[in-house]
């Protein structure tokens, strides 16, 4: 038997999964580790500080979405080892593979900036990354009367780059429904000279930020959290104080990368753009937040790179170069709080454009427009996610490769030949 190895039963190793049960060839079998018993529906956590999501609507056991036939072992991973195709795991034991798929995911690093982790960690100073700091954080806020709130972004790659901006937008929301909004100012500290890292969506989400009273301080390279006079220190020495910070730290890829020596800086795996292929072995490929690849991390990438990679992975099978197929296509709905979101749709070589979506001429959604539908659109998404995407089921009229479709450019419909 040949054997096709998944690391990581989150999201993008689920949908692998799902997707290749009953496509491999007879001799092919799949296993699958992972050393967690909770799957975590990580969009969840931007609800559960405001009390939109209970705790109990961000996870399912992890087992729930593995397909049968699957072997699933669950314990970590010491190290890859890529020459002698074989991973050793916590306890010792081996396994060997003739095909590795990588999807071990990010992880929040808060020991990255002095300070940060010190003794105001999650007391006045939290994460809303994690399902720990969320809920810590939802506590925080039952209790918070008001003072200087502080949302703040350390560094660039980041899970789900809009989610920032979306808890500025949710906290004021929030404050305003309490009736504390006039006792809270609220800053948003990044390190891109704007709102976002695209120009026209950067230009809409920095307008609702003013609209709101939202301060955006650009620019900011942090070098250091000061816990006892609660303010964060650029490496130029500008200050922002804080009452309340809430921080998305360095993400970074699993420690594992670095054991196996198939990480860059950041512990992320060097991975061809197109093919989704690891630059180091053609017989592994890599998705979803693990990759270092140049658009978001978020579960829609997720989504479209298991969709072309399960084809790169037949082809490779069959003795076939891999297809250039992955664009970079992303998608994402942006809460903006009031009931409302706007939904932008990219790729590598095509920012956040106006529109309508999925289907040209009718939508119903509406792109880089603040509406009620999309807010809609973004509380349904979690039941296409159990349902659809964790399944390896494709969404109705949405490809993986992004379509011009319905979208203008400079005020005009985008004419598809």
């Amino acid at each position: 038997m040949k054997n096709l190895l998944i690391l990581g039963a989150g999201s993008a190793g689920t949908m692998m999964a799902n997707h290749l049960t009953g496509k491999l060839p007879p001799e092919w079998k799949i296993t699958m580790v992972d050393q967690r018993e909770k799957h975590y529906y990580q969009p969840g956590f931007l609800f559960l500080p405001f009390r939109i999501y209970e705790p109990k609507d961000c996870f399912k056991s992890i087992t729930e979405y593995i397909p049968k036939g699957i072997e699933y072992i669950q314990q970590g991973i010491e190290q890859i080892k890529g020459n002698e195709n074989k991973v050793i795991l916590d306890d010792g034991t081996s396994i060997a593979y003739d095909l590795l798929i990588i999807a071990t995911g990010s992880r929040i690093a808060p020991e990255e900036v002095e300070g940060m982790n010190g003794p105001e960690w999650h007391q006045s100073v939290f994460d809303f990354y994690t399902f720990e700091g969320a809920s810590n954080l939802r506590e925080k806020l039952d209790n918070w009367d008001g003072g200087r709130l502080v949302v703040h972004i350390t560094e660039m790659p980041i899970k789900c780059p809009v989610a920032p901006l979306e808890f500025a937008f949710l906290a004021d929301c929030y404050f305003k429904d309490k009736g504390i909004r006039d006792r809270v100012t609220i800053d948003y500290v990044t390190p891109l000279d704007g709102a976002f890292t695209k120009p026209k969506a950067a230009s809409k989400l920095g307008y609702l930020l003013k609209e709101k009273g939202i301060n955006i301080v650009p620019d900011f390279a942090i070098a250091r959290v000061d816990n006892e006079n609660k303010k964060i220190v650029s490496w130029d020495e500008k200050e922002v104080p804080f009452d309340l910070l809430v921080t998305v730290p360095t993400n970074m890829g699993d420690d594992l990368m670095l054991r196996s020596g198939l990480g860059d800086d950041l512990n992320f795996v060097p991975t061809n753009k197109h093919t989704l292929q690891s630059e180091a072995f053609l017989n592994i490929f890599v998705l979803g937040d693990a990759t270092n690849l140049p658009t978001s991390k978020a579960g829609s990438v997720a989504h479209f790179e298991s969709e072309v990679l399960v084809k790169n992975i037949l082809r490779y099978i069959d003795g076939m170069p891999p297809a250039e197929d992955f664009d970079g296509h992303a998608n994402c709905f942006v809460e903006t709080g009031n009931g409302k979101a706007m939904l932008i749709d990219f790729n590598y070589d095509t920012e956040p454009l106006p529109g309508k979506f999925p289907i040209d001429g009718f939508g119903p959604l509406k792109l880089l427009e603040e509406n009620k539908l999309n807010h809609m659109g973004k509380l349904g998404f979690r039941w296409i996610y159990w349902n659809m995407l964790m399944k390896g089921r494709s969404i109705p009229f949405i490809t993986p490769q992004m379509s011009m479709k319905g979208k203008k450019t400079e005020d005009k419909k985008v004419e598809i030949v």
